[in-house]
Protein backbone atom coordinates (compact mmCIF):
# COMPACT_ATOMS: atom_id res chain seq x y z
CA UNK A 1 0.00 0.00 0.00
CA UNK A 2 1.84 3.70 -1.16
CA UNK A 3 2.56 5.36 2.53
CA UNK A 4 1.16 9.01 1.44
CA UNK A 5 1.73 12.53 3.26
CA UNK A 6 1.29 12.12 7.57
CA UNK A 7 -1.49 14.85 8.93
CA UNK A 8 0.44 17.12 11.20
CA UNK A 9 -0.02 17.40 14.99
CA UNK A 10 -3.38 16.57 16.77
CA UNK A 11 -6.43 18.82 18.80
CA UNK A 12 -8.09 17.20 21.76
CA UNK A 13 -11.48 16.72 22.16
CA UNK A 14 -13.36 14.48 24.95
CA UNK A 15 -16.40 12.02 24.31
CA UNK A 16 -17.72 8.46 25.85
CA UNK A 17 -20.44 6.32 24.11
CA UNK A 18 -21.13 3.17 23.31
CA UNK A 19 -19.66 2.13 20.48
CA UNK A 20 -18.55 -1.49 19.06
CA UNK A 21 -20.48 -4.76 18.73
CA UNK A 22 -20.73 -8.12 21.14
CA UNK A 23 -21.48 -7.33 24.81
CA UNK A 24 -19.71 -3.61 25.51
CA UNK A 25 -19.25 -2.30 29.14
CA UNK A 26 -18.46 1.58 28.67
CA UNK A 27 -16.21 3.13 31.28
CA UNK A 28 -14.77 6.71 32.25
CA UNK A 29 -14.70 8.98 29.45
CA UNK A 30 -12.66 8.15 26.12
CA UNK A 31 -10.24 10.87 24.35
CA UNK A 32 -11.00 10.96 21.20
CA UNK A 33 -7.79 13.10 20.01
CA UNK A 34 -8.14 13.77 16.12
CA UNK A 35 -5.79 15.76 14.21
CA UNK A 36 -6.65 19.55 13.35
CA UNK A 37 -5.40 19.09 9.78
CA UNK A 38 -6.39 15.60 8.63
CA UNK A 39 -10.15 16.30 8.25
CA UNK A 40 -8.96 18.66 5.73
CA UNK A 41 -6.93 16.53 3.98
CA UNK A 42 -9.37 13.72 4.11
CA UNK A 43 -6.35 11.20 4.70
CA UNK A 44 -5.43 9.14 7.94
CA UNK A 45 -2.37 7.03 8.79
CA UNK A 46 -2.72 4.35 11.51
CA UNK A 47 -0.40 2.33 13.01
CA UNK A 48 -0.51 -1.00 14.73
CA UNK A 49 2.63 -2.94 16.94
CA UNK A 50 1.14 -6.28 17.31
CA UNK A 51 3.14 -8.41 20.01
CA UNK A 52 3.83 -11.55 17.84
CA UNK A 53 2.84 -12.50 14.89
CA UNK A 54 4.08 -15.67 15.39
CA UNK A 55 0.99 -16.26 17.15
CA UNK A 56 -2.08 -18.14 14.88
CA UNK A 57 -4.29 -16.20 16.68
CA UNK A 58 -2.65 -12.73 16.20
CA UNK A 59 -1.94 -13.82 12.83
CA UNK A 60 -5.64 -13.82 11.79
CA UNK A 61 -5.85 -10.76 13.95
CA UNK A 62 -3.73 -9.26 11.35
CA UNK A 63 -6.03 -10.86 8.43
CA UNK A 64 -9.11 -9.40 9.91
CA UNK A 65 -7.70 -5.72 10.68
CA UNK A 66 -6.44 -5.28 7.28
CA UNK A 67 -9.92 -6.38 5.71
CA UNK A 68 -11.97 -4.27 7.56
CA UNK A 69 -9.21 -1.30 7.88
CA UNK A 70 -9.64 -1.27 3.78
CA UNK A 71 -13.25 -0.64 4.45
CA UNK A 72 -12.63 3.19 5.24
CA UNK A 73 -11.35 4.72 2.29
CA UNK A 74 -9.67 7.83 4.40
CA UNK A 75 -7.60 5.45 5.98
CA UNK A 76 -4.31 3.58 5.66
CA UNK A 77 -2.85 1.35 7.75
CA UNK A 78 0.99 0.85 7.85
CA UNK A 79 2.58 -2.15 7.31
CA UNK A 80 1.84 -4.31 10.81
CA UNK A 81 4.79 -4.00 13.06
CA UNK A 82 5.78 -7.35 14.68
CA UNK A 83 7.32 -6.64 17.90
CA UNK A 84 8.10 -10.86 17.98
CA UNK A 85 7.39 -11.33 21.88
CA UNK A 86 9.65 -8.75 22.67
CA UNK A 87 8.33 -5.64 24.95
CA UNK A 88 11.70 -4.03 23.90
CA UNK A 89 11.16 -3.96 20.19
CA UNK A 90 7.42 -2.71 21.13
CA UNK A 91 8.28 0.34 22.65
CA UNK A 92 10.83 1.53 20.08
CA UNK A 93 8.16 0.29 17.32
CA UNK A 94 5.41 2.90 19.01
CA UNK A 95 7.86 5.54 19.78
CA UNK A 96 8.86 5.46 16.19
CA UNK A 97 5.29 5.79 15.63
CA UNK A 98 5.26 8.90 17.43
CA UNK A 99 8.16 10.06 15.73
CA UNK A 100 6.53 10.17 12.37
CA UNK A 101 2.93 11.47 13.97
CA UNK A 102 0.77 9.09 12.76
CA UNK A 103 -2.86 10.38 13.26
CA UNK A 104 -3.66 6.86 15.40
CA UNK A 105 -2.13 4.24 16.79
CA UNK A 106 -3.25 0.66 17.91
CA UNK A 107 -1.54 -1.53 20.11
CA UNK A 108 -1.47 -5.22 21.74
CA UNK A 109 0.65 -5.03 24.40
CA UNK A 110 3.32 -7.47 24.96
CA UNK A 111 2.96 -7.16 28.51
CA UNK A 112 1.76 -4.19 30.28
CA UNK A 113 4.10 -2.72 32.51
CA UNK A 114 7.05 -2.40 29.85
CA UNK A 115 4.29 -0.74 27.37
CA UNK A 116 2.46 1.27 29.85
CA UNK A 117 5.79 4.64 29.25
CA UNK A 118 4.71 4.56 25.91
CA UNK A 119 1.59 4.56 25.57
CA UNK A 120 1.22 7.66 27.94
CA UNK A 121 3.61 9.35 25.11
CA UNK A 122 1.49 8.64 22.71
CA UNK A 123 -1.27 10.44 24.71
CA UNK A 124 1.08 13.22 25.55
CA UNK A 125 1.47 13.68 21.96
CA UNK A 126 -2.20 13.26 21.15
CA UNK A 127 -2.40 10.49 19.24
CA UNK A 128 -5.79 8.32 19.43
CA UNK A 129 -4.73 4.57 20.73
CA UNK A 130 -6.77 1.92 20.94
CA UNK A 131 -5.25 -1.19 23.13
CA UNK A 132 -6.09 -4.08 21.85
CA UNK A 133 -7.20 -7.36 23.98
CA UNK A 134 -3.67 -6.46 26.29
CA UNK A 135 -4.15 -4.33 28.94
CA UNK A 136 -0.95 -1.12 30.24
CA UNK A 137 -0.85 0.40 33.43
CA UNK A 138 -2.59 3.96 32.40
CA UNK A 139 -6.50 5.16 31.49
CA UNK A 140 -4.38 7.10 28.97
CA UNK A 141 -5.90 6.03 25.75
CA UNK A 142 -8.69 6.54 23.58
CA UNK A 143 -10.20 2.93 23.69
CA UNK A 144 -9.74 -0.58 25.40
CA UNK A 145 -11.53 -3.49 23.43
CA UNK A 146 -10.83 -7.32 24.66
CA UNK A 147 -12.54 -10.04 25.44
CA UNK A 148 -12.70 -10.76 29.27
CA UNK A 149 -10.28 -13.12 30.07
CA UNK A 150 -11.25 -14.45 33.76
CA UNK A 151 -14.69 -14.99 32.27
CA UNK A 152 -12.19 -17.13 29.47
CA UNK A 153 -10.25 -18.96 32.30
CA UNK A 154 -13.89 -19.27 34.56
CA UNK A 155 -15.62 -21.02 31.61
CA UNK A 156 -12.76 -23.20 30.79
CA UNK A 157 -12.77 -24.17 34.58
CA UNK A 158 -16.52 -24.69 34.73
CA UNK A 159 -15.76 -27.37 31.74
CA UNK A 160 -12.99 -29.00 33.52
CA UNK A 161 -15.39 -29.52 36.47
CA UNK A 162 -18.33 -31.20 33.63
CA UNK A 163 -15.65 -33.31 32.25
CA UNK A 164 -14.49 -34.46 35.52
CA UNK A 165 -17.59 -35.00 37.64
CA UNK A 166 -15.53 -37.37 40.29
CA UNK A 167 -12.15 -35.19 40.24
CA UNK A 168 -8.70 -36.10 38.79
CA UNK A 169 -5.25 -34.31 37.98
CA UNK A 170 -5.19 -31.05 36.19
CA UNK A 171 -1.86 -29.52 34.69
CA UNK A 172 -2.13 -26.19 32.86
CA UNK A 173 0.02 -24.63 30.56
CA UNK A 174 0.11 -21.06 30.71
CA UNK A 175 1.14 -18.01 29.01
CA UNK A 176 3.93 -15.26 29.40
CA UNK A 177 3.50 -15.30 33.48
CA UNK A 178 3.39 -11.33 33.26
CA UNK A 179 0.55 -10.85 30.82
CA UNK A 180 -2.51 -10.04 31.78
CA UNK A 181 -4.62 -12.35 30.29
CA UNK A 182 -2.31 -15.18 31.25
CA UNK A 183 -3.07 -13.86 35.28
CA UNK A 184 -7.06 -13.44 34.75
CA UNK A 185 -7.43 -16.88 32.63
CA UNK A 186 -5.15 -18.88 35.21
CA UNK A 187 -7.76 -16.81 38.63
CA UNK A 188 -10.67 -17.76 36.47
CA UNK A 189 -9.96 -21.56 35.84
CA UNK A 190 -8.63 -22.01 39.27
CA UNK A 191 -12.04 -20.47 40.87
CA UNK A 192 -14.00 -22.37 39.08
CA UNK A 193 -12.76 -25.65 39.18
CA UNK A 194 -12.53 -25.15 43.47
CA UNK A 195 -16.16 -26.31 42.77
CA UNK A 196 -15.14 -29.44 43.09
CA UNK A 197 -12.66 -30.33 45.83
CA UNK A 198 -11.53 -33.57 43.82
CA UNK A 199 -10.01 -31.92 41.22
CA UNK A 200 -6.70 -31.04 41.83
CA UNK A 201 -4.24 -28.50 39.81
CA UNK A 202 -0.88 -30.66 40.60
CA UNK A 203 1.26 -29.06 37.77
CA UNK A 204 1.31 -25.92 36.01
CA UNK A 205 4.28 -24.61 33.66
CA UNK A 206 4.96 -21.48 31.72
CA UNK A 207 4.84 -22.17 28.17
CA UNK A 208 4.37 -18.67 26.38
CA UNK A 209 1.68 -19.06 24.21
CA UNK A 210 4.04 -21.69 21.89
CA UNK A 211 3.07 -25.08 20.67
CA UNK A 212 6.34 -26.11 20.59
CA UNK A 213 7.29 -25.17 24.68
CA UNK A 214 3.48 -26.54 25.86
CA UNK A 215 5.15 -29.98 23.69
CA UNK A 216 8.18 -30.14 25.51
CA UNK A 217 6.66 -29.38 28.49
CA UNK A 218 3.64 -31.63 28.61
CA UNK A 219 6.59 -34.31 27.14
CA UNK A 220 8.38 -33.80 30.14
CA UNK A 221 5.61 -34.31 32.49
CA UNK A 222 4.55 -37.14 31.08
CA UNK A 223 8.16 -38.79 31.18
CA UNK A 224 8.18 -38.15 34.78
CA UNK A 225 5.47 -40.13 35.10
CA UNK A 226 2.94 -37.29 35.93
CA UNK A 227 -0.56 -38.92 36.35
CA UNK A 228 -3.03 -36.18 34.19
CA UNK A 229 -6.72 -36.82 33.84
CA UNK A 230 -6.67 -33.23 32.13
CA UNK A 231 -5.26 -30.50 31.22
CA UNK A 232 -6.07 -26.64 30.52
CA UNK A 233 -3.97 -24.60 28.18
CA UNK A 234 -4.79 -21.16 27.90
CA UNK A 235 -4.97 -21.06 23.96
CA UNK A 236 -5.18 -23.50 21.63
CA UNK A 237 -1.57 -23.50 19.82
CA UNK A 238 -0.40 -24.66 23.64
CA UNK A 239 -3.50 -27.48 23.72
CA UNK A 240 -2.43 -28.95 20.52
CA UNK A 241 0.67 -29.51 21.64
CA UNK A 242 0.07 -30.68 24.78
CA UNK A 243 -2.28 -33.26 22.68
CA UNK A 244 0.95 -34.03 20.36
CA UNK A 245 2.77 -35.02 23.40
CA UNK A 246 0.02 -37.27 24.90
CA UNK A 247 0.15 -38.76 21.37
CA UNK A 248 3.65 -39.64 21.43
CA UNK A 249 3.18 -40.83 24.90
CA UNK A 250 -0.05 -43.22 23.69
CA UNK A 251 -1.55 -41.15 25.88
CA UNK A 252 -4.11 -39.00 24.39
CA UNK A 253 -7.49 -41.04 24.86
CA UNK A 254 -6.59 -40.72 28.53
CA UNK A 255 -6.25 -37.28 28.90
CA UNK A 256 -8.74 -34.29 27.77
CA UNK A 257 -7.36 -31.19 26.74
CA UNK A 258 -9.38 -27.92 26.89
CA UNK A 259 -8.14 -24.60 25.00
CA UNK A 260 -9.13 -20.79 24.05
CA UNK A 261 -8.43 -18.73 21.03
CA UNK A 262 -11.53 -20.81 18.51
CA UNK A 263 -9.91 -19.76 15.27
CA UNK A 264 -11.99 -21.29 12.77
CA UNK A 265 -8.69 -21.94 11.01
CA UNK A 266 -7.62 -25.59 9.54
CA UNK A 267 -5.03 -25.88 11.94
CA UNK A 268 -7.16 -24.10 14.64
CA UNK A 269 -9.10 -24.78 18.28
CA UNK A 270 -12.54 -25.24 16.29
CA UNK A 271 -11.42 -27.90 13.58
CA UNK A 272 -10.00 -29.52 16.96
CA UNK A 273 -12.73 -30.16 18.35
CA UNK A 274 -14.39 -30.94 15.37
CA UNK A 275 -11.40 -34.02 15.09
CA UNK A 276 -11.60 -35.00 18.83
CA UNK A 277 -8.03 -33.29 19.55
CA UNK A 278 -10.05 -31.08 21.79
CA UNK A 279 -12.41 -31.81 24.17
CA UNK A 280 -13.53 -27.87 23.95
CA UNK A 281 -12.25 -24.30 23.44
CA UNK A 282 -13.51 -20.82 23.70
CA UNK A 283 -13.62 -18.38 21.08
CA UNK A 284 -12.18 -15.02 22.05
CA UNK A 285 -13.06 -12.79 19.83
CA UNK A 286 -9.89 -11.21 17.34
CA UNK A 287 -11.81 -7.47 17.99
CA UNK A 288 -10.47 -6.16 14.49
CA UNK A 289 -13.82 -5.47 13.38
CA UNK A 290 -14.42 -3.30 16.46
CA UNK A 291 -10.84 -1.84 16.40
CA UNK A 292 -11.12 -0.99 12.80
CA UNK A 293 -14.43 0.65 13.50
CA UNK A 294 -13.34 2.38 16.63
CA UNK A 295 -10.04 3.97 14.92
CA UNK A 296 -12.41 5.55 11.86
CA UNK A 297 -14.88 7.49 14.30
CA UNK A 298 -11.73 8.25 16.60
CA UNK A 299 -10.67 10.41 13.96
CA UNK A 300 -13.53 11.85 12.85
CA UNK A 301 -14.50 12.98 16.26
CA UNK A 302 -16.97 10.69 16.91
CA UNK A 303 -17.89 9.01 20.11
CA UNK A 304 -16.55 5.71 21.34
CA UNK A 305 -16.55 3.42 24.63
CA UNK A 306 -13.87 3.85 26.70
CA UNK A 307 -14.30 0.00 27.36
CA UNK A 308 -15.39 -2.54 25.20
CA UNK A 309 -15.85 -6.45 26.00
CA UNK A 310 -16.78 -9.11 23.98
CA UNK A 311 -18.66 -12.26 24.49
CA UNK A 312 -16.86 -15.23 24.97
CA UNK A 313 -18.50 -18.07 23.21
CA UNK A 314 -18.01 -22.12 24.42
CA UNK A 315 -16.98 -24.85 21.14
CA UNK A 316 -18.20 -28.19 22.11
CA UNK A 317 -18.50 -31.09 19.96
CA UNK A 318 -22.13 -30.43 18.93
CA UNK A 319 -21.55 -27.12 17.90
CA UNK A 320 -18.31 -26.45 16.08
CA UNK A 321 -19.02 -27.27 12.95
CA UNK A 322 -22.12 -24.46 12.95
CA UNK A 323 -19.59 -22.46 14.70
CA UNK A 324 -16.85 -22.71 12.41
CA UNK A 325 -18.70 -22.19 9.38
CA UNK A 326 -20.22 -18.81 11.13
CA UNK A 327 -16.40 -17.57 11.93
CA UNK A 328 -14.49 -19.18 8.97
CA UNK A 329 -13.07 -15.81 7.42
CA UNK A 330 -11.41 -17.24 4.11
CA UNK A 331 -15.05 -16.75 2.87
CA UNK A 332 -14.42 -12.46 3.10
CA UNK A 333 -10.94 -12.76 1.07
Amino acid sequence: MRTRAIARPRALALAVALATTGTVLAGCASTAQTPASAGKSGHFVVAYSQSNNAEPYRAQLNIQLKYFMEKYKDVELLPIADAKQSSATQVSQVQQFIQRKVDALIVSPNEPAPLTSAVAQACKAKIPVVILDRSVNTDCYSAFIGGDNYVAGKKAGQLAVSLLPHGGNVGELQGILSDQPQIDRDKGFRDAIKANPKIHLVVHREAKWLKDDATRITGQWLAQGQKLDLVYAQNDPMALGGYLAASSAGKQKSIKFIGTDGLAIPDGGIRAVQQGQLAGTFIYPTCAKEAAATVEKLLHHQKVAKKSTLDIVAVTPANAAALYKQNDFSRYR
